[in-house]
Protein backbone atom coordinates (compact mmCIF):
# COMPACT_ATOMS: atom_id res chain seq x y z
CA UNK A 1 0.00 0.00 0.00
CA UNK A 2 1.18 3.50 -0.80
CA UNK A 3 1.75 5.96 2.03
CA UNK A 4 3.01 9.53 2.27
CA UNK A 5 5.83 10.12 4.75
CA UNK A 6 6.13 13.75 5.92
CA UNK A 7 9.37 14.10 7.89
CA UNK A 8 12.06 16.82 7.72
CA UNK A 9 14.80 14.86 9.50
CA UNK A 10 16.79 13.30 6.65
CA UNK A 11 18.35 10.51 8.70
CA UNK A 12 15.07 9.46 10.27
CA UNK A 13 13.18 9.85 7.00
CA UNK A 14 15.66 7.71 5.13
CA UNK A 15 15.48 4.99 7.80
CA UNK A 16 11.68 5.06 7.85
CA UNK A 17 11.44 4.90 4.09
CA UNK A 18 13.73 1.87 3.89
CA UNK A 19 12.19 0.13 6.90
CA UNK A 20 8.60 0.58 5.77
CA UNK A 21 9.46 -0.58 2.27
CA UNK A 22 10.81 -3.76 3.84
CA UNK A 23 7.39 -4.16 5.52
CA UNK A 24 5.67 -3.95 2.15
CA UNK A 25 4.73 -0.28 1.94
CA UNK A 26 5.27 1.92 -1.09
CA UNK A 27 6.64 5.12 0.46
CA UNK A 28 6.73 8.63 -0.98
CA UNK A 29 8.66 11.08 1.20
CA UNK A 30 8.35 14.86 1.48
CA UNK A 31 10.14 17.14 3.96
CA UNK A 32 7.87 20.13 4.59
CA UNK A 33 4.24 21.04 5.09
CA UNK A 34 3.73 22.75 1.74
CA UNK A 35 5.05 19.72 -0.14
CA UNK A 36 2.76 17.47 1.90
CA UNK A 37 -0.33 19.50 1.00
CA UNK A 38 0.66 19.57 -2.67
CA UNK A 39 1.14 15.78 -2.70
CA UNK A 40 -2.18 15.14 -0.98
CA UNK A 41 -4.00 17.46 -3.39
CA UNK A 42 -2.71 15.65 -6.47
CA UNK A 43 -2.08 12.02 -5.43
CA UNK A 44 -3.92 9.22 -3.64
CA UNK A 45 -2.41 7.55 -0.56
CA UNK A 46 -3.60 4.77 1.72
CA UNK A 47 -2.29 6.65 4.77
CA UNK A 48 -0.10 9.57 5.89
CA UNK A 49 2.73 9.41 8.41
CA UNK A 50 3.00 13.01 9.65
CA UNK A 51 5.63 14.72 11.79
CA UNK A 52 4.58 17.87 13.66
CA UNK A 53 7.78 19.94 13.63
CA UNK A 54 7.89 20.72 9.92
CA UNK A 55 9.25 23.74 8.02
CA UNK A 56 6.91 26.06 6.06
CA UNK A 57 3.77 24.65 7.67
CA UNK A 58 3.79 22.55 10.81
CA UNK A 59 2.07 19.19 11.04
CA UNK A 60 -0.99 20.46 12.89
CA UNK A 61 -1.61 23.07 10.18
CA UNK A 62 -1.24 20.40 7.51
CA UNK A 63 -3.67 18.12 9.34
CA UNK A 64 -6.23 20.90 9.81
CA UNK A 65 -6.10 21.88 6.13
CA UNK A 66 -6.34 18.28 4.94
CA UNK A 67 -9.46 17.68 7.01
CA UNK A 68 -10.96 21.06 6.05
CA UNK A 69 -10.60 20.00 2.41
CA UNK A 70 -12.67 16.91 3.14
CA UNK A 71 -9.78 14.46 2.70
CA UNK A 72 -10.42 11.46 4.97
CA UNK A 73 -7.05 9.75 4.40
CA UNK A 74 -5.88 8.03 7.61
CA UNK A 75 -3.24 10.14 9.38
CA UNK A 76 -0.77 8.81 11.94
CA UNK A 77 1.13 11.49 13.85
CA UNK A 78 4.77 10.56 14.52
CA UNK A 79 6.43 13.07 16.81
CA UNK A 80 8.69 13.67 19.80
CA UNK A 81 5.99 15.78 21.47
CA UNK A 82 4.68 13.76 24.39
CA UNK A 83 2.40 16.31 26.07
CA UNK A 84 -1.21 15.25 26.52
CA UNK A 85 -2.37 18.62 25.17
CA UNK A 86 -0.62 17.98 21.86
CA UNK A 87 -2.16 14.51 21.58
CA UNK A 88 -5.63 15.83 22.34
CA UNK A 89 -5.33 18.67 19.84
CA UNK A 90 -4.14 16.40 17.04
CA UNK A 91 -6.85 13.82 17.67
CA UNK A 92 -9.49 16.55 17.78
CA UNK A 93 -8.15 17.97 14.51
CA UNK A 94 -8.73 14.59 12.86
CA UNK A 95 -5.62 12.47 13.43
CA UNK A 96 -6.32 8.74 13.61
CA UNK A 97 -3.34 7.72 15.75
CA UNK A 98 -0.45 9.32 17.64
CA UNK A 99 2.96 7.69 18.13
CA UNK A 100 5.80 9.22 20.13
CA UNK A 101 9.44 8.99 19.06
CA UNK A 102 11.43 6.83 19.65
CA UNK A 103 9.27 4.00 18.35
CA UNK A 104 9.42 0.37 17.28
CA UNK A 105 9.27 0.01 13.48
CA UNK A 106 7.26 -3.23 13.59
CA UNK A 107 4.65 -1.59 15.83
CA UNK A 108 4.52 1.44 13.55
CA UNK A 109 3.92 -0.78 10.51
CA UNK A 110 1.18 -2.66 12.38
CA UNK A 111 -0.51 0.61 13.34
CA UNK A 112 -0.44 1.76 9.72
CA UNK A 113 -1.97 -1.51 8.56
CA UNK A 114 -4.68 -1.19 11.21
CA UNK A 115 -5.50 2.37 10.15
CA UNK A 116 -5.84 1.36 6.52
CA UNK A 117 -7.88 -1.71 7.43
CA UNK A 118 -10.34 0.34 9.48
CA UNK A 119 -10.61 2.97 6.75
CA UNK A 120 -11.68 0.18 4.39
CA UNK A 121 -14.27 -1.11 6.84
CA UNK A 122 -12.51 -4.40 7.52
CA UNK A 123 -12.49 -5.84 11.04
CA UNK A 124 -9.99 -8.64 10.46
CA UNK A 125 -6.43 -8.46 9.19
CA UNK A 126 -6.44 -11.34 6.71
CA UNK A 127 -8.17 -11.19 3.35
CA UNK A 128 -10.09 -14.36 2.53
CA UNK A 129 -11.48 -15.23 -0.91
CA UNK A 130 -12.61 -18.82 -1.29
CA UNK A 131 -9.62 -20.98 -0.39
CA UNK A 132 -7.20 -18.04 -0.65
CA UNK A 133 -5.98 -16.44 2.59
CA UNK A 134 -3.75 -13.38 2.29
CA UNK A 135 -2.03 -12.09 5.44
CA UNK A 136 -0.76 -8.49 4.96
CA UNK A 137 1.27 -8.54 8.19
CA UNK A 138 3.15 -11.74 7.41
CA UNK A 139 3.07 -10.95 3.67
CA UNK A 140 2.01 -14.51 3.02
CA UNK A 141 -0.57 -16.20 0.82
CA UNK A 142 -1.99 -19.69 1.14
CA UNK A 143 -4.36 -21.60 -1.11
CA UNK A 144 -6.25 -24.42 0.57
CA UNK A 145 -3.63 -24.20 3.31
CA UNK A 146 -0.70 -24.52 0.92
CA UNK A 147 1.75 -21.57 0.74
CA UNK A 148 1.92 -19.73 -2.57
CA UNK A 149 5.13 -17.85 -3.33
CA UNK A 150 4.59 -14.38 -4.78
CA UNK A 151 6.99 -11.57 -5.59
CA UNK A 152 6.56 -8.35 -3.63
CA UNK A 153 4.75 -6.63 -6.53
CA UNK A 154 2.51 -9.63 -7.13
CA UNK A 155 1.57 -9.71 -3.45
CA UNK A 156 0.74 -5.99 -3.35
CA UNK A 157 -1.27 -6.19 -6.56
CA UNK A 158 -3.29 -9.15 -5.32
CA UNK A 159 -3.90 -7.44 -1.97
CA UNK A 160 -5.28 -4.37 -3.75
CA UNK A 161 -7.58 -6.45 -5.93
CA UNK A 162 -8.85 -8.49 -2.97
CA UNK A 163 -9.34 -5.30 -0.94
CA UNK A 164 -11.55 -4.01 -3.75
CA UNK A 165 -13.31 -7.34 -4.39
CA UNK A 166 -16.29 -6.76 -6.66
CA UNK A 167 -15.02 -3.42 -7.94
CA UNK A 168 -12.93 -2.64 -11.01
CA UNK A 169 -9.58 -0.94 -10.40
CA UNK A 170 -8.18 1.04 -13.29
CA UNK A 171 -4.65 0.69 -14.55
CA UNK A 172 -3.86 4.18 -13.29
CA UNK A 173 -5.07 3.45 -9.77
CA UNK A 174 -3.13 0.20 -9.60
CA UNK A 175 0.11 1.75 -10.87
CA UNK A 176 -0.22 4.74 -8.54
CA UNK A 177 -0.45 2.43 -5.54
CA UNK A 178 2.23 -0.02 -6.67
CA UNK A 179 5.01 2.43 -7.51
CA UNK A 180 6.55 5.35 -5.62
CA UNK A 181 7.74 8.57 -7.20
CA UNK A 182 10.78 8.14 -9.39
CA UNK A 183 10.41 4.38 -9.86
CA UNK A 184 10.78 3.29 -13.46
CA UNK A 185 7.63 1.54 -14.66
CA UNK A 186 7.74 -0.47 -17.87
CA UNK A 187 4.70 0.01 -20.09
CA UNK A 188 3.64 -3.64 -19.77
CA UNK A 189 4.71 -4.20 -16.15
CA UNK A 190 1.16 -4.41 -14.81
CA UNK A 191 0.14 -6.94 -17.45
CA UNK A 192 3.19 -9.06 -16.63
CA UNK A 193 2.26 -9.15 -12.92
CA UNK A 194 -1.35 -10.03 -13.78
CA UNK A 195 -0.13 -12.83 -16.05
CA UNK A 196 2.07 -14.28 -13.30
CA UNK A 197 -0.77 -14.15 -10.75
CA UNK A 198 -3.09 -15.96 -13.15
CA UNK A 199 -0.45 -18.60 -13.79
CA UNK A 200 -0.03 -19.20 -10.05
CA UNK A 201 -3.67 -18.85 -8.95
CA UNK A 202 -5.77 -19.72 -11.97
CA UNK A 203 -6.93 -17.79 -15.01
CA UNK A 204 -10.40 -17.08 -13.60
CA UNK A 205 -9.44 -15.23 -10.41
CA UNK A 206 -8.56 -11.86 -11.95
CA UNK A 207 -10.91 -10.58 -14.62
CA UNK A 208 -9.99 -8.06 -17.30
CA UNK A 209 -12.66 -5.41 -17.90
CA UNK A 210 -11.65 -4.20 -21.31
CA UNK A 211 -10.98 -0.51 -21.56
CA UNK A 212 -11.37 -0.09 -17.79
CA UNK A 213 -9.08 -2.26 -15.66
CA UNK A 214 -9.01 -5.41 -13.54
CA UNK A 215 -11.08 -6.93 -10.77
CA UNK A 216 -11.60 -9.96 -8.55
CA UNK A 217 -15.28 -10.89 -8.66
CA UNK A 218 -17.23 -11.53 -5.48
CA UNK A 219 -17.99 -15.19 -4.83
CA UNK A 220 -21.55 -16.40 -5.16
CA UNK A 221 -23.27 -16.93 -1.84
Amino acid sequence: MRILLVEDDRLLGDGLQMGLRTSGFVVDWVRDGDAALAALASESFAAVLLDLGLPRQDGMSVLARVRAAGNAVPVLILTARDQVADKVRCLDLGADDYVIKPFDLDELAARLRALVRRSQGRAVACLVHGDLVLDPAARSLTRAGVPVVLTSREFDLLRMLLDACGRVLTRRVLEEQLYAWGEAVESNALEVHIHHLRRKLGADLIRTVRGVGYMVAELAR
